[in-house]
């Protein structure tokens, strides 16, 4: 028990500090929501990816895209919509969904799963993380 909570606060953490410094890169700035949203994602990609490792890329980057999406989704409805903190805003995007979702970031997301697979993949195994 103790071993997976301190695989999964690494691999949170990791996936936090990754998201955040890559929305530095693309937006110049980010959000503490975002580094929580990140980390999340990445813990819940890493054990999906660990369950399916022999799932071809394709799936893993579509299956991805969906995880990401999804928890986008939920984060925007809970920090931006519910609390107004206007982190971001989708809603000049076509087929947006709420101003939190758009197929745009959800075919990125999707590119974003090819070294996020293969980061997964070598953690495993190299059995760094359990």
């Amino acid at each position: 028990m103790k071993k997976r909570l301190k695989s999964d606060c690494i691999l949170f953490s990791f996936g936090g500090v990754c998201y955040a410094l890559l929305e530095i890169l693309w937006r110049h700035k980010t959000h503490w929501t975002m580094a929580v949203t990140g980390g999340t994602c990445f813990l819940a990609l890493y054990r999906f990816y660990k369950k399916h490792s022999n799932m071809k890329l394709i799936k893993k980057c579509i299956s991805g895209s969906m995880i990401i999406t999804a928890m986008e989704f939920i984060c925007g409805c809970i920090v931006n919509i519910k609390f107004k903190l206007k982190v971001w805003d989708y809603s000049n995007c076509r087929f947006n969904i709420k101003g939190q979702i758009c197929p745009f970031y959800s075919i990125l997301w999707a590119l974003l799963c090819i070294p996020i697979s293969k980061i997964c993949s070598i953690l495993c195994r190299k059995e760094l993380i359990k």
